[in-house]
């Protein structure tokens, strides 16, 4: 029995141990799990440098963002990847600039179906959800994808996201009244009557609500990202949120288009749909009322946090895929009928969307990390969409993949605050729009265009410090800067057989 006793007695404190190891490591593990920050990405569409309040406009409403703004930092040289969509997201995705990405301009995929889907990133390329994905992040995309149909390597179900809904194809995103959007893999009908994204209306009257239906997509959209929010609450979680809005088709609730003047209307008349997309009675107020339904729907993704005590653990990030949408035949409007001159829409900058110019590329881009980054501060080192894939790996934790070469660096630093530069210049090879090559190093930006046509355009030189309107050419000046950026572009490309770029593809050595 005394030996019983001691057996007992000498077995108390080890089980004693052993409950408190467990305990500490449980409480281990629940620290390093509150550690492990969320990842919010938004990604507006069209959305220009100067259409936000916390980028200088005074028109339009935008208090949700420049809370935002004020409760984070604000880039004011940050760049798309591409001033058009699907390379944009391209370059975002892949960390790759556009010398290396496998998409380059817009392309349809060619399957013969109405809304095709775009040409398809393939099986080989590694993007920043599989990264996230396969360090135990919950991964969704809420929105336009445009990388790839349904059921190919392109789809986002097989780069990296467990959940997606929205549109896959980027042509249907032209209504916000589809027939239907993309559930995963698979197409579930949301309106019983379509709107159609393009129309025109030469006489009578312009009514708006003969361009509505019954479901507007972007607030179901916005309902299933939620529910994903909500249902990965309590483990880290991506939540990519490429929302459609201020791209034309103009279809805002009526109700936006309610809260502002009538005035602005009332001289420049209706729109009729003679620069593409559809019809409407206020193009001024409408264009305005989609930017400021985007605001409404960011502040329901920041109160959803808020909601679930996540604020502290959650960076948030917001941009623009490229700049507001350019001009068309009739010069009283802007493609759908934007109203990007009447409200400053690219902050004064040269060009809008399409372009290299500094409207066309250069797009607001605000960060919240509580803990990290100081609230209602700016930097102006210049970055880019490649950048973010090194950042949002650092952030979690994650190696980056040692089979892909990335192009951008990681920000994590300078959202911190520290000082940082760049070793190597910004890159776009675009073969849209004619075909532009630009390359941005420090003050200085070059630029060619017109490099698919017959008569390629001569390069272009500015000093952005203090030419930020790239209104005095001075490449005749700087020939050797000229030549040290293209340079710098010919050895940091390669050839890309689906986007081909004969003037510069020859110097690769590989055509």
């Amino acid at each position: 029995m005394r030996n019983v006793s001691l057996r007992l007695r000498l077995h108390v404190p080890s089980l004693t141990a052993i409950v408190a190891c467990l305990l500490l490591l449980q409480c281990a593990g629940t620290q390093l799990h509150a550690a492990t920050p969320n990842i919010v990405f938004i990604l507006a569409d069209d959305l220009g440098y100067g259409e936000l309040g916390c980028y200088g406009q005074e028109k339009i409403k935008t208090p949700n963002l420049d809370r935002l703004a004020g409760e984070g930092v604000r880039f004011l040289h940050h760049y798309t990847g591409a001033p058009v969509c699907a390379p944009a997201r391209c370059t975002l995705m892949t960390g790759q600039h556009l010398g290396h990405a496998e998409i380059r301009s817009n392309r349809d995929s060619g399957n013969g179906r109405i809304f095709p889907g775009q040409f398809p990133i393939t099986a080989e390329v590694v993007t920043i959800a599989e990264v996230l994905q396969q360090a135990g992040y919950a991964t969704g995309a809420f929105g336009k994808w445009g990388l790839g149909p349904s059921n190919t390597s392109g789809s986002p179900i097989k780069q990296g996201f467990d959940r997606f809904y929205g549109y896959n194809c980027q042509r249907n995103a032209h209504s916000y009244y589809p027939m239907f959007l993309d559930s995963d893999e698979r197409e579930v009908r949301i309106n019983k009557y379509a709107i159609p994204g393009h129309d025109t209306k030469p006489e009578g009257d312009v009514v708006a609500d003969d361009y509505r239906s019954a479901n507007y997509a972007p607030d179901l959209i916005l309902r299933e990202a939620l529910k994903f929010l909500d249902q990965n609450k309590a483990k880290p979680f991506f939540l990519y949120l490429p929302f459609v809005e201020p791209h034309v088709s103009m279809q805002p609730p009526q109700e936006w288009i309610d809260r502002y003047p009538e005035e602005w209307d009332a001289d420049n008349g209706v729109y009729r749909g003679d620069n593409g997309y559809l019809p409407h009675p206020r193009p001024r107020a409408a264009y305005a009322a989609m930017i400021s339904d985007l605001d409404e729907h960011v502040g329901e993704v920041l109160d959803r946090l808020e909601r679930h005590n996540l604020v502290d653990n959650t960076i948030v990030i917001f941009t623009s895929d490229n700049g507001p949408t350019h001009g068309g035949r009739n010069p009283k409007f802007h493609i759908g009928g934007a109203a990007c001159t009447f409200f400053n829409s690219n902050g004064g900058l040269k060009g809008f969307k399409g372009s290299a110019d500094e409207g066309g590329i250069r797009v607001p881009c605000i960060v919240r990390w509580p803990g990290y980054v100081h609230p209602g501060t700016t930097n102006n080192l210049p970055s880019y969409f490649p950048d973010w894939f090194p950042t949002l790996a650092e952030i979690a934790s994650t190696p980056l993949p040692n089979t892909q070469l990335l192009d951008g660096i990681s920000l994590v630093s300078l959202l911190e605050g520290q000082p940082m530069e760049r070793a190597k210049p910004l890159i776009w090879n675009f073969n849209g729009y004619g075909g532009i090559v630009a390359i941005r190093e420090g003050k200085w930006k070059a630029i060619r265009k017109d490099l698919l046509r017959k008569q390629p355009g001569d390069w272009e030189l500015y000093d952005l410090e203090t030419d930020p309107t790239e209104s005095d050419n001075v490449a005749t000046q700087n020939p050797d800067v000229v030549q040290r950026l293209e340079a710098a572009f010919r050895e940091d490309r390669t050839v890309e057989p689906d986007f081909p770029m004969p003037i510069y593809d020859r110097h690769t050595g590989e055509f």
